[in-house]
């Protein structure tokens, strides 16, 4: 077997890990990273990247339907139809055109990139048996071990993948569009796939233990995705539960809050519990690591309980987020060549590109009491902002949170078509360490959606001069 010797091994070509590569490159670390399937991981090949492709298609082809039944806006045309495989192929499109970019960004930066299943042996060696460009196995020793394996769909024991049911990566690369689609979950990722495919024409009924869509989120924030949801024809059964498939495997058995049970039927059903760390099958269980559950611990500056063992991104837990995972590989690569840092953001950007988006910055107004913190809240309506009239995306608002004492920004929320666009000035604020006559006092420009940024805060100080 070929041995390599390298100073940083990155084991996951992910967000996380390949931006760490890069970071470490550049800093003169000699670095290897290895990645078992396609370089990008999760995100650029089966997450951020071909989901929001896919609700750009089901949004244009929705789009187009409503100019054919009757526009608003005096445009007519005639009844669009869906080339599926076609749409696929674009979005496949995108995904080559990111993951080849991020592999010439390596091969410049001079990291070398192994393609094969890495197996941990110890915290300083990793053996990549299984090489997919068939080359000789190899055992990689190295200084520092970076870990980055990204995270899995959590699979319900009642409805294991395979065959009718499926998790967001088939859902992703669909070959015909269900007539029913159930989804299991009205998280994040069970509400976004399930919109777009009821944009494309698919039946979608969603089933949701809590009584509440996107639980994870305030009630206030939710109301105008729950009011498209109906709009759409989206058909919720909240509060209730899946048993499994029935018994010829035409649907899912439904168990409602009195333990009544009801047959729910569907061509296809979409798991979107969740996902878990990716923690299993690559000898990670050798180390003896401290693990909280399936997450690795790590401390504020991503390392293990074992000395130059570091982790970052879904494999040390919530929130499992693409750019906390590359703030968190940055950050590593400077620690290993000598810099110091620390995990210390004042806030990690949360979005929901449903319909309408929703973006959470910093802390809500229940988190904030909570906290403990006494604080003054306001939202101003995109009813009252031109631009979002002009999109015809009225609907929604931006809301801000601040100390009350001296005015100190301690959070955003927004709802509405858009919005996740404001999630830089949102988090910029909070790292800045903005107060409300900052946000209020800065010059927006007309006609824009960041001009409810501004309003928000004229409203908290009692200045608001559009509503």
């Amino acid at each position: 077997m070929k041995e390599l010797t390298t100073t940083l091994l990155v084991l996951g070509g992910g967000p996380g890990g390949y931006v760490a590569a890069l970071r470490a490159a550049q800093l003169g670390v000699p670095t290897v990273l290895v990645e078992g399937q396609a370089l990008g991981g999760t995100c650029l090949n089966i997450g951020c990247i071909p989901s929001k492709a896919l609700i750009h298609v089901a949004d244009c082809f929705e789009q187009a339907r409503a100019y054919a039944a009757d526009s608003a806006l005096g445009i007519r045309s005639a009844a669009p139809t869906l080339d599926l495989a076609q749409s696929v192929r674009w979005k496949d499109g995108i995904v080559k055109r990111l993951t080849g970019g991020v592999g010439a960004l390596l091969k410049k930066a001079g990291v070398r990139v192994v393609h094969g299943l890495g197996q941990i042996v110890d915290g300083k060696t990793v053996e990549v048996a299984s090489r997919q460009d068939g080359g000789e196995a190899l055992r990689l020793r190295c200084e520092h071990l970076l870990l980055a394996t990204g995270s899995v769909p959590v699979e319900l024991p009642g409805l294991p993948f395979g065959g009718r049911v499926i998790s967001s990566t088939e859902a992703l690369s669909p070959s015909a569009l269900p007539r029913r689609l159930v989804v299991v979950g009205a998280g994040y990722i069970g509400l976004e796939l399930g919109i777009a495919y009821r944009k494309l024409g698919a039946e979608v009924a969603v089933v949701e233990a809590t009584e509440r869509v996107l639980p994870a989120y305030d009630a206030e924030l939710t109301r105008p995705v729950l009011a498209a949801l109906k709009r759409l024809g989206v058909v919720l059964h909240l509060g209730c539960s899946v048993q499994g498939l029935t018994g010829d495997g035409s649907g899912v058995r439904v168990r409602t809050p009195t333990a009544d049970e009801f047959a729910l039927p569907a061509d296809q059903v979409l798991v979107a519990a969740g996902r878990r760390p990716h923690s299993a099958g690559f000898g990670l269980e050798s180390l003896l690591l401290d693990m909280a559950g399936r997450a690795l611990k790590v401390d504020d500056r991503c390392r293990t309980s074992m000395r130059n063992v570091w982790a970052i991104g879904d494999l040390t837990g919530e929130p499992m987020l693409a750019h906390r995972a590359m703030a968190q590989g940055e950050m590593v690569a400077e620690l290993i060549a000598g810099h110091e840092r620390r995990w210390m953001p004042a806030a990690i950007p949360a979005i929901c590109f449903t319909d309408p988006e929703v973006v959470v910055v910093g802390l809500t107004p229940e988190a904030a009491a909570q906290a403990g913190v006494e604080a003054i809240e306001a939202s101003f309506p995109l009813a009252a902002n031109g631009r979002a009239l002009t999109l015809q995306a009225g609907e929604g608002f931006v809301r801000v949170v601040a100390r009350r004492d001296n005015h100190l920004v301690l959070g955003w929320q927004a709802v509405g078509h858009g919005v996740s666009e404001l999630a830089a000035a949102f988090s910029q604020s909070l790292e800045m360490g903005a107060r409300l006559e900052d946000v209020a006092g800065s010059i927006h420009a007309h006609p824009t959606l960041g001009e409810a940024v501004q309003e928000a805060a004229l409203r908290a100080l009692g200045r608001a001069l559009h509503v």
